[in-house]
Order: structure tokens, then C-alpha cells, then sequence
């Protein structure tokens, strides 16, 4: 339909290479809205009589239920068209793409498109976010060993762990609200590259299309997609967390930690081994990670090299930034639904937490608090360690005189007791640093983050509001010119 320049048309294996149809129909409905908007723009204008208006309107409302032949389509812009022409004419469909170009139809879809699954994507992280918050109010005196470079650390709780992610995934939240500002402008009116001398409105379509603004600069508006790249790249870094929560959960739950156990609903059978039950949900996750990470590359490949202005490149953006969008969504859901139905092992996680030399720092800082140096207590109790992981038995199982031989100038029998003395229980009663794994700790940051997440939730439904309330009016213009 739009080869008018050229003599002939695509023929069959070119047309399959060029097309973008079996990607567009994430687009379709988006399309059709734009579509809709440009129409009372163009009639509010006087550059379409009221008649004119209603007959398009009319029937791009009735394509909306329709399902499409995509025929000789290039792309689901040219469909769209060639079918309102079939249904009134080209005498009047023929005047639905006035003062525009496929160049802005196309980046006012993908933006509508990504804006939508923006707040999907964020309704998911708070969803999963909330989870986590209830299982950390159920855990906040659950010991554990906490690791760096997998080797047992310190002494902390199982909630001090799923509030790290809390505050994690808060920040994919924060940054996805970020780069929604940035998509959350339209380009429509742009024309191709360079505008157009037609009496248009573009503040008019998108505010009937609930856009907080316009992309001003018609180059920038058809031939930019960095918003495309940012939401793509805050995809692949919520992924990447979850990618290593879904880690810890694989290790912890072998039966050489046996920290946590999935539900069968979360778990998969060997096809040969009974005894199997396997993490699949999770090792999946790790893999999807490494798809919306690749997704960010192709995007970013096909840019890196585009001159200023619209390239054809740019349709091969699609299939990624959709991938991701899926990804993302479902990644958090199921997410969320497996950690509600985890079942914790907490006698397997304090026995771990009072098994090893967990307690060696807590040593350490109590002998600071006799007015030791931290250098020379960090001495003493790392030469007791060494001594007991020798002899194979505990800190509290040495004597004395054993003691005493790394301690000189301190009464050994005092640092007995306070050996003694340290438990995991009193280590994390202890523990009152901001933002610690001690109990009192643990109770604050729970209440903080559900405070945040209320509100959170609260900007989110006001985001939402405005597109759908925007949408809903231009629905109103239409029926009231039809």
C-alpha cells in the first residue's frame, strides 16, 4: 500500500524478511488507540469534517474486535490502514494518516507499550516485595550463618536476609519509576523526521492518550529508543537480583544445607531418578536472566552504530524489549508465589549458626568493650580459632590454659567467660547497629519498609489512574463524534 514510489511490490520471500506483522500484535491495540487520538486531533483541528471523523472512528472501533488478515502487511501500521480502507474508502480512510509517518506511529506504540508494562512489572516487584515482608516478620528471630565469599560470616537472621532483597528490589521499582518519567512522553505529530507545515496539535493526542508531555524535538522523537535501552537495562538488573535470590535457594535447598525446602508446586521430578526433586522454577529464573540480559545487548548493538533519524534497524528492537517485558512480568509472580508456600528450616539454620566460629567477632567486639584494642582482640580470637579448628572442637570447649597460651596479658578465665557467655541468641540482642541483623533491628526495618511499600503502592495507583482515566475519556470523544 505504500509502495507508490516504487514499481513493484515485495515479492514473497522478501516480504517475510522485512515484515514485522508477527511482532506487532503485542502493538495492535496500542496502534489503534494512537490512531484514534490523531483522528480528534485532526477533526478538533478542521483538518477532518465531523463525517469524515465519525466513519474512521467508527471503524477502527470495529477493528479493535476483529482478528486481522495480515495479507501483503509489512507491518501492523500499513494493516490497520489498508483494512479502514476497505471498510470506508480511500476517499475518507485515506485521510487517517495525515501529518503523520509510521517513524512516530511506531514509537508512540512502543512507548504506550512500554508504559503499560512498566506498571505491571512494578505492581509485580510490590507484590513480591510484600511476601518477602511477610515471611521476614515470621523469621525475625531465625538465626542463620550469613556468608561472604560463601564461607560462614556472622551470625544473622533469615528476615535480615529477605529485607536485603526488600531494599533491592525496591530500587528496581524506584528505577523503573525512573525511566517511566522518560517514556511517559509522546512522540506522535513528529512526522518522519522533520515535522510537518499541517495545523496540528501534538499536545492535544498526547493528552488524550494520557502522556505527561511531548518529546519535543521531532528527530529525537522518531529516531531516539535510549528509554527503550533504559527499560531494557532495569529489566536486566531486577532479573539479575532475582537471579541470585533464585541461587541461594538452589544451594540451601541441598540436602547438604537443607536451610529451606521448595513445595512440589515449585519443584520438578528426575524422569529417571525417584528420589529427585528438583529446583527447575529457580534454575530457570537464573536463565531468564541471562535472556533479558541479552536482550539489553541486542538493543544496544543495533543503536550503537544508527545515524540521527529513523532506520529500519529500529524494528528489530521490538522482539527484545517485548521478550523482556515478558520475562519480567512472570518472573516476579512466580517468584512471590514460591517464597509464600517456602518452608524454612530454622533448627537446621541455628545449628549451622552455633556449629562454627560465628561467634569469633562477637568475641572480638565484647573484649573491645573491656578496653582491649580491636587489633589485638582480633589477634587473640583469631588464634583461638585457629586453635580449637585444630584440636576439632568448639570456642567453648577450650580450657584455660589453652587460652591463656595465646592471651598472656590477659586474665585467661575472663575470656572463658565471655566465650561463654556468647550464644547466637545473645549475639543478635547484642547487635543494635542501623541496619544490623539484630532482633531490634530486624523489627524497625520491617516496619519501615511496609510504611514505604503503602506508599509505593499508593503513586503506582495514582500512575495508573491517569493513563486509564485518559484512555477512558478519549474513549468518550470517540462516542461522541460517532
Amino acid at each position: 500500500m505504500y509502495r507508490s514510489r516504487l514499481g513493484k511490490n515485495l515479492d514473497k520471500r522478501t516480504l517475510d524478511y522485512v515484515s514485522s506483522i508477527s511482532d506487532d500484535s503485542e502493538i495492535l491495540q496500542y496502534d489503534i488507540v494512537g490512531s484514534q487520538a490523531h483522528t480528534i486531533m485532526l477533526y478538533e483541528n478542521k483538518i477532518l469534517n465531523r463525517a469524515e471523523a465519525k466513519k474512521i472512528l467508527y471503524a477502527l472501533d470495529r477493528l479493535k474486535k476483529e482478528k486481522l488478515d495480515t495479507g501483503s502487511a509489512e507491518d501492523i501500521h500499513e494493516l490497520i490502514e489498508s483494512q479502514l480502507i476497505k471498510k470506508i474508502g480511500a476517499d475518507v480512510g485515506g485521510k487517517m494518516h495525515t501529518a503523520r509517518s509510521r517513524n512516530d506511529q511506531v514509537a508512540l506504540d512502543i512507548r504506550m507499550k512500554i508504559r503499560d508494562d512498566i506498571n505491571t512489572i512494578c505492581t509485580c516487584i510490590l507484590d513480591l516485595i510484600s511476601t518477602l515482608l511477610t515471611q521476614a516478620a515470621k523469621h525475625k528471630t531465625t538465626a542463620m550463618p550469613l556468608y561472604t565469599h560463601l564461607q560462614q560470616a556472622q551470625i544473622g537472621t533469615f528476615s535480615h536476609y529477605l529485607l536485603s532483597y526488600v531494599d533491592v528490589l525496591f530500587r528496581d521499582f524506584e528505577r523503573l519509576s525512573a525511566a517511566y518519567g522518560r517514556v511517559n512522553l509522546s512522540p506522535l505529530g513528529a512526522g518522519p523526521a522533520g515535522g510537518t507545515s499541517l495545523p496540528i496539535n501534538r499536545n492535544s493526542t498526547a493528552k488524550l492518550l494520557g502522556f505527561s508531555g511531548i518529546v519535543e524535538n521531532s528527530i529525537d522523537a522518531t529516531g531516539s529508543r535510549d528509554v527503550v535501552a533504559e527499560y531494557a537495562g532495569s529489566i536486566a538488573i531486577l532479573m539479575t537480583n532475582l537471579s541470585r535470590i533464585a541461587e541461594d535457594l538452589i544451594i540451601w535447598s541441598t540436602s547438604e544445607f537443607s536451610f529451606v525446602e521448595l513445595s512440589d508446586q515449585f519443584s520438578s521430578p528426575s524422569s529417571v531418578m525417584p528420589q529427585k526433586k528438583n529446583p527447575d522454577i529457580l534454575e530457570l529464573t537464573r536463565g531468564k536472566s541471562a535472556h533479558a540480559i541479552g536482550n539489553l545487548v541486542a538493543i544496544l548493538s543495533n543503536l550503537k552504530g544508527l545515524m540521527s533519524g529513523y532506520g529500519r534497524d529500529l524494528q528489530e528492537i521490538k522482539p527484545p524489549v517485548f521478550s523482556s517485558s515478558k520475562i519480567a512480568i512472570a518472573a516476579p509472580v512466580v517468584l512471590s508465589s514460591m517464597f509464600a508456600t517456602l518452608k524454612v528450616n530454622g533448627q537446621k539454620m541455628r545449628e549451622a549458626a552455633d556449629s562454627g566460629y560465628l561467634s569469633a567477632l562477637d568475641i572480638a567486639e565484647l573484649l573491645v568493650n573491656e578496653g582491649m584494642p580491636f587489633r589485638e582482640a582480633h589477634r587473640i580470637v583469631g588464634s583461638l580459632v585457629q586453635m580449637a579448628h585444630h584440636s576439632k572442637k568448639s570456642l567453648k570447649k577450650l580450657t584455660a590454659g589453652e587460652i591463656g597460651s595465646v592471651a598472656k596479658q590477659v586474665d585467661p578465665n575472663k575470656i572463658l567467660k565471655i566465650i561463654s557467655s556468647v550464644s547466637a541468641g545473645s549475639s543478635l540482642k547484642n547487635r543494635t547497629s542501623l541496619g544490623s541483623a539484630g532482633f531490634s533491628e530486624q523489627k524497625r526495618m520491617i516496619a519501615d519498609r511496609r510504611t514505604k511499600i503503602s506508599q509505593y503502592q499508593k503513586i503506582l495507583a495514582r500512575r495508573t489512574a491517569r493513563v486509564s482515566g485518559a484512555i477512558q475519556d478519549l474513549y468518550e470523544k470517540t462516542r461522541v463524534i460517532k
